[in-house]
């Protein structure tokens, strides 16, 4: 079990530029890349893509307005955004179905039409921990 804790505790870390500072705080800009945009091909092909990202991050050292900066957050973390954002919606979204299907005689528009608003309050329910999620998911940065 510890061995399993221990790969669940590796960092995950991207590169970026740090875009403005404040006090503990850096808004950093990293390139998020997909698995093949580092293909030799990926000029014939269309599937390459890459997309920038913001993000505030909590800054390990001094940093400015324009240093490469490696942005980290706990592999974890991942998967429990993972876990919040798509698992546990689709687990509502299937329970509602199962016990609408089986407890009524709705039809199957009624029924996905219920399961949907199922997801989006669910999301809304979310949305009440912002602040103590955002406590939760800390991303650091270190000078490369």
């Amino acid at each position: 079990m510890q061995s399993l804790l221990c790969i669940m505790d590796e960092l995950i870390r991207h590169t970026g530029v740090v875009m403005s500072t404040s006090e503990r705080m850096a808004h950093v800009q990293i390139v998020q890349t997909s698995a093949c945009s580092a293909c030799k091909a990926k000029s014939m092909c269309m599937s390459a893509e890459s997309q920038a990202k913001e993000m505030d991050v909590i800054m390990l050292e001094p940093m400015q307005v324009g240093d490469k900066v490696e942005v980290e957050v706990r592999e974890r973390l991942a998967w429990k955004a993972v876990l919040l954002a798509y698992i546990l919606p689709f687990i509502v979204m299937i329970g509602i179905i199962a016990a609408l299907d089986f407890m009524t005689e709705w039809s199957e528009a009624v029924i996905g039409t219920l399961s949907l608003c199922g997801i989006a309050l669910y999301y809304i329910g979310l949305s009440f921990f912002k602040h103590r999620l955002q406590t939760q998911f800390t991303f650091t940065a270190r000078k490369l």
